[in-house]
């Protein structure tokens, strides 16, 4: 398994100015290679990454001998990039390619053998440019497969890939929970353990709703500044700094829930949202971008692998506000302002995010020790729709025989 860890850098001034024009370097070849395979495309050939690559190698020293003052690895790894992500478009798992602009997501890649740690492991040297000071240690300890340099406002941060033989991590529960994600609670966590049912509603800090009249007043003042001007290169590194500081403590919060989920139950059930449809809805994208469901996603994926809990990814389709957690019966219409679920079968009557987290509670504990079939509690064909006065339970049917 491959991990990456993210440590920020503590560049000279010459440094800096290597980072820049490499990540400028990368930048530039992503942006050629991805205008000569649009129109190596549209003239009806078969474009590959390689072959631009082989292209490019050819022209590049007589055509743009500015290159020669950076490594090779920046201007080698983004023909690698494009071809990965036309792959992931073509398969329908990702967007199509854009052009990268400058000073947007700025960074360029160096192989593994042209990078080693120092003794104490509180430095890395690079090629071309030497050593350099880094903030933290290397966490992980095995094969370093590659490095990413990437600057984030106007810090400079290193991501080394490092292939680990046993990232497994012990936990310290064996519980079974649900978590629900919602804007008025970030989490709503039914955990089941040893037949004990607890229910947790984790608070989102939003970050970006405390930071938004700072942002507006800077912005504002950027925008009064002559385009192009040293001040407002000065007011843009800060807007951009308040943007990283809210990003980090965003990523912080969820770091610190998933390790939390992962490590004290075998099991946790979740659902997968669609982020970009949500996004749509001018009223709420603000706050759904401020609590940040992707990113709780993306690392309940990775963490439950490092601690072998098994993860139950319900679909977007799959009913678990509509559902009964006590019947299981499936209400047809459920508004966003029903806040209150009330069951029209058996009359249960809860709070919307609570029945919905133990839906998932329930489906991560049947896709864990699954049951016999036509047993699963939240099967759709399974709703009680024979009661015929509510508070009443389904019975077993008798047999004489």
């Amino acid at each position: 398994m491959t991990l990456s860890h993210r440590i920020a850098l503590d560049p000279t001034a010459k440094q800096r100015r290597y980072f820049a024009q490499a990540a400028g370097c990368a930048r530039f070849v992503w942006n050629w290679a991805l205008d000569a395979w649009n129109s190596e495309y549209k003239a009806g050939g078969k474009p590959s990454g390689m072959k631009l690559r082989k292209t490019f190698n050819t022209i590049k020293y007589q055509q743009y001998p500015w290159m020669r003052n950076v490594h090779r690895d920046c201007h080698a790894q983004p023909f690698a990039n494009l071809q990965k992500a036309f792959v992931g478009f073509f398969k329908k798992i990702g967007k199509h390619p854009r052009f990268h602009a400058k000073g947007q997501h700025d960074s360029f890649y160096v192989a593994n053998d042209k990078l080693c740690l120092s003794h104490d492991g509180w430095a890395v040297r690079l090629p071309l440019i030497g050593q350099i000071r880094m903030r933290e240690q290397l966490r992980f300890k095995g094969r370093i497969m590659g490095a990413t340099v990437s600057r984030t406002a106007d810090r400079w941060f290193i991501a080394i890939q490092v292939e680990v033989e046993n990232p497994e991590r012990a936990r310290t529960g064996n519980g079974i929970a649900g978590a629900d994600w919602g804007l008025k609670n970030a989490l709503t966590i039914t955990r089941e353990v040893d037949g004990q049912t607890t229910i947790e509603e984790v608070q989102a800090p939003k970050p970006l709703k405390s930071a938004l009249r700072k942002l507006r007043r800077m912005q504002r003042s950027v925008s009064r500044r002559i385009k192009g001007g040293e001040n407002r290169r000065k007011l843009n590194r800060k807007v951009a700094r308040v943007h990283a500081h809210v990003a980090a403590i965003r990523s912080d919060f969820w770091h610190r829930v998933t390790s939390k989920l992962c490590r004290e139950n075998q099991a946790v059930g979740i659902e997968d949202l669609n982020v970009a449809g949500m996004l749509k809805n001018r009223r709420l994208s603000r706050a759904i971008v401020d609590v940040g469901c992707h990113e709780f996603k993306r690392q309940m994926d990775y963490k439950s692998k490092l601690y072998s809990t098994h993860l139950f990814l319900a679909d977007q389709w799959y009913p678990s506000s509509k559902t009964c957690s006590r019947c299981g019966a499936v209400k047809k219409v459920l508004g966003l302002g029903d806040r209150v679920f009330c069951c029209d079968q058996c009359g249960h009557v809860q709070d919307r995010d609570v029945n919905a987290s133990q839906n998932l509670c329930h489906a991560a504990k049947d896709s864990l020790y699954p049951r016999l079939e036509g047993n699963s509690r939240l099967r759709r064909e399974r709703a009680v729709s024979g009661l015929d006065e509510a508070g009443t339970k389904p019975c077993s049917l008798l047999s004489t025989s």
